[in-house]
């Protein structure tokens, strides 16, 4: 008899085929991820390719009808779809976006959790949102959703979705999801690392370009001295091919001065403190790049030796250029050859020294010729006078007339005589004032009536109104008297009717005198002529108006050396204002220093 034993093993292998089927499962996700790992389209950093390549691997792996890339936009308001991959179409498509303000639940769920795996997507509470608009119109029912992170911050999300009867995710197809959002990542980083790569490579390019075809001389030296790259403008200007000047030290072709090497030190030095400061606070380049630039940089003149022997004249801006470290790695030089500008300006120098020195020599000239005729115009007026004063004998009245005329040219010709010698003294700097407080009133009187009979005879009207609150001011009496006669004189001669004024005032520098007529006036072409000695506004041979040029321009002179100015204004047929200004005695210290450089 045979005993038979018969055993229900049906659950055993009902458990073994689901154990199998889940070990096939693991095993297919791990060769996905390693074929997506070896894929060179993540090395080529085109990421609509690696994003294509990555929804359909993970829409066969997982058995999902549909897998979708979803990224934040600038602002972060909205999720857009790059990449949208169907399976039973077998396309891809993008466009679709969800706001976050429309789904403020899944959106927070998508910044909290690792990954969203939801059974029943259109009753769970971190989806049910999505219900109406999205959900329903495809027939999703279950989702499984891994948040993508760059840079440890949320940019997007990797949406598998489950299309039929509920889906129970598994804790192995969550980690798998999870997986793919960080190849997402690397595709994003490697899109990211290529377009920097380029762009460094444009970059590079155009500098490269830049460098070789700069008419301005660029060395690259290290810090060392050492010459490591130049351009074709720096070999010209040495004389040395790039070859002959690599490896050289740069100082061996520039001309050097005391106190160059303190420069550079100083250079190197604030580069350092500025990376140190940047360091601390942070980089704002929009904010410092400018004050950077200006303290990271000197740039000086000096001489360079050509290989022929010849020295040029070169304009030199020196930067630093710091390493990936932050520490000073090389010099950059920037040469420009400015031996034409220098040897303008050298003969420039010459021909104004020259200039100074016949100038000087005019002075002197005018100055001695004035003391020698002022000897016999002396004796001739002195003889004139004992001729009117008939001490040698009665005149009749035709030879009265004649003294008269010889004593009036030769007072005339005194006149222009000390005018030319007051000149030729301040030219020379030979003048001196003699400072003092002086009434104000004073000085306004003698000038008024010392010219009102000239007015007088010409019909004018003659004012004269002082409005200072204290009637004193400082200078050199004798040459203050002389610049309000040359102004009072100059307005009664141009004015052939109407009235001159005198106007006196205090200003917050010091005190004014404006002298107003109301003459032929001058016409603003000619304004620029009007203080040039000897010059005639009226140069014709028979020109209206007598005089030599010399007194407002000796005026100007005058006021200047007093620290103070001569301005004017006029309206041709109208009449002229001029205005002397003296300065207070604190600022004519400084000013009168000053007086003979203007003038120059």
């Amino acid at each position: 008899m045979q005993v038979v034993s018969a055993r229900d093993i049906t659950e055993h292998k009902q458990a073994q085929e689901a154990l199998q089927i889940k070990e096939n499962r693991r095993r297919k996700q791990s060769q996905t991820l390693v074929q997506l790992a070896r894929s060179k389209t993540f090395q080529q950093g085109d990421l609509n390719a690696a994003l294509r390549e990555i929804t359909e691997t993970a829409a066969r792996t997982l058995l999902v009808k549909r897998v979708g890339v979803w990224l934040y936009n600038q602002e972060r308001s909205k999720l857009e779809c790059i990449d949208l991959y169907d399976v039973s179409t077998n396309k891809h498509s993008f466009g679709n976006s969800l706001l976050e303000k429309n789904y403020p639940t899944y959106f927070q769920a998508l910044e909290e959790e690792r990954t969203i795996a939801v059974d029943d997507a259109i009753n769970d509470i971190r989806t049910q949102e999505l219900s109406e608009s999205y959900l329903s119109v495809w027939g999703i029912t279950s989702l499984l959703d891994a948040p993508i992170w760059l840079e440890g911050r949320m940019v997007g999300v990797v949406c598998h979705e489950h299309i039929g009867e509920e889906r129970q995710w598994t804790l192995e197809e969550e980690t798998f999801a999870g997986s793919i959002a960080d190849f997402v990542t690397l595709a994003i980083e490697a899109k990211q690392r290529n377009f920097a790569q380029e762009a460094l490579r444009l970059t590079m390019s155009q500098f490269r370009a830049i460098f070789e075809r700069s008419s301005i001389g660029i060395g690259l030296i290290d810090m060392k001295a050492q010459i490591v790259d130049t351009n074709l403008a720096l070999c010209e200007i040495l004389g040395y091919s790039r070859e002959e000047l690599s490896g050289k030290r740069f100082t061996d072709y520039i001309s050097t001065q005391r106190g160059d090497l303190k420069l550079y030190k100083q250079l190197l030095s604030r580069i350092r403190t500025d990376l140190k400061r940047t360091s601390r606070v942070g980089f704002q380049p929009d904010k410092y790049q400018e004050q950077f630039a200006e303290r990271h940089r000197i740039e000086m003149e000096r001489r360079c030796l050509h290989q022929n022997g010849s020295l040029v004249w070169t304009h030199i801006s020196v930067s630093v250029i710091p390493g990936s470290n932050g520490e000073p790695e090389f010099f950059l030089a920037m040469i420009e050859n400015i031996t034409e500008r220098k040897e303008t300006e050298l003969k420039l120098l010459a021909s104004q020294e020259a200039a100074e020195a016949a100038s000087r020599a005019k002075s002197e000239f005018l100055a001695t010729m004035s003391h020698e005729l002022r000897t016999p115009l002396n004796a001739i007026m002195g003889l004139s006078q004992l001729l009117q004063q008939e001490i040698v004998g009665s005149l009749n009245e035709k030879q009265n007339e004649y003294v008269s005329s010889i004593y009036s040219s030769g007072e005339h010709l005194l006149t222009l005589i000390n005018d030319i010698l007051d000149l030729s003294k301040i030219e020379a700097a030979k003048e001196e004032l003699l400072l003092s407080p002086l009434p104000v009133s004073d000085l306004c009187n003698y000038a008024i009536w010392t010219v009102r009979d000239r007015a007088s005879e010409k019909g004018l009207q003659l004012t004269c109104k002082i409005d200072v609150e204290e009637d004193i001011c400082i200078g050199d009496e004798r040459r203050i008297k002389q610049m309000l006669l040359n102004l009072l004189t100059n307005a009664i001669k141009f004015t052939p009717a109407g009235q001159v004024s005198l106007v006196v005032k205090k200003v917050p520098q010091g005190i004014t005198f404006t002298v107003s007529d109301t003459g032929i006036g001058i016409d603003s072409n000619q304004l620029q002529f009007l203080f040039e000695p000897f010059k005639q506004l009226d140069s014709r041979l028979n020109r209206q108006y007598e005089g030599t040029g010399l007194g407002l321009a000796l005026t100007r002179k005058l006021a200047r050396l007093h620290g103070g100015d001569v301005t004017v204004t006029s309206t041709l047929g109208e009449g002229s204002q001029f205005t002397l200004f003296l300065p207070n005695l604190v600022d004519m210290q400084t000013a009168q220093n000053e007086g003979y450089q203007q003038d120059k």
